[in-house]
């Protein structure tokens, strides 16, 4: 392969060598359809540079997790003319970070300093767990914080006096919350602005990706804005509620700001739930109760005034 006219042919272990995947691999993907069949010159088979730029393709599409069968789908609509650039656009917009903060160094001994000089080998353990330290390959006395703020509200927190293991757990008990918050604020996204982009069955025209990794840079601080505001104004209204509390004020907030545990026998919970999704269950009680509160008192009022209207209600 020296000559110019065949710098772009390759043999089979060339083109493993040059695009990282193996031989066995490469053969593999010819029988999915993913690569083209080589072609035959005499008794070899040779390969060009359109299946180099294919199998890296493939290994990026991967890398972004994408299925075997999704990447077949996605390679037929390029290969058809539709193009995979405005997908991969929209791909990489989500990919893309969703905050400004940027990743720092810091080490063991600097993380002991941070949370009072005393090396705690399992909190530290704790918060790799958690993500919020990364290991640095190579280095066992270094970390990397992925959110300094995040680790800068640790250490306000432990200086105030509130236990590593306590925070560890809120941070849990947080993400959990946070992560429902996240994938509603999805489904109400996809289900009222994407869906008209990427709905159905068909694959997204370029256009159509091109338009819809816009949207996604536009609605990507909307959720971020939407908590910190209705964080805002929880945690005043808790904070006034708890102050009152503590310093016994003679106030107390309404019946109807409190909260109450009720208990729900368990089939009742597990019937609600196959019928609407564990998600809804406790919107779906609420509305049920609020449904049967306002039937029985316009029963009530029925009969004060002397006659018998069907609202469609059910007692």
């Amino acid at each position: 392969m020296t000559d110019a006219a065949d710098r772009s042919a390759y043999r089979i272990e060339d083109l493993a060598h040059l695009s990282g995947a193996t031989v066995r691999t490469i053969r593999a993907y010819q029988d999915r359809g993913l690569l083209p069949r080589p072609e035959r010159r005499g008794r070899a088979n040779v390969y060009a540079d359109a299946h180099l730029v294919r199998l890296r393709r493939i290994a990026d599409l991967l890398d972004r997790g994408y299925t075997l069968a999704s990447i077949k789908e996605l390679l037929e609509a390029w290969d058809a003319g539709r193009g995979l650039g405005g997908v991969l656009g929209l791909v990489a917009e989500v990919d893309g970070p969703w905050t400004d903060e940027e990743a720092v160094r810091i080490s063991r001994d600097e993380l002991v300093e941070r949370f009072g000089g005393v090396p705690d080998d399992a909190a530290i353990a704790e918060a790799v767990e958690l993500g919020v330290l990364e290991p640095v390959p190579g280095d066992d006395d270094s970390f990397l914080v992925p959110s300094p703020q995040e680790l800068a509200v640790a250490v306000e927190l432990h200086a105030a006096g509130m236990p590593l293991s306590a925070i560890s757990g809120h941070l849990r008990e947080l993400r959990g919350q946070v992560e429902h918050i996240a994938d509603r604020f999805l489904e109400f996204t996809t289900e009222h602005v994407f869906a008209r982009y990427l709905g159905g069955s068909h694959h997204p025209t370029d256009a159509d990706a091109a338009e819809a990794a816009s949207l996604v840079r536009r609605l990507r601080p909307l959720a971020q804005q939407t908590v910190e505001a209705e964080l805002a104004r929880a945690m005043r209204l808790f904070a006034v509620r708890y102050l009152r509390q503590r310093l016994g004020a003679d106030e107390t907030p309404p019946l109807e700001d409190r909260r109450r545990s009720v208990a729900i026998p368990a089939e009742t919970m597990r019937a609600v739930e196959a019928l609407v999704g564990p998600e809804r269950a406790a919107e779906f009680i609420r509305l049920a109760a609020e449904r049967e509160v306002r039937a029985r008192a316009l029963d009530r009022l029925g009969p004060s005034h002397g006659s018998s209207v069907d609202l469609g209600e059910t007692p």
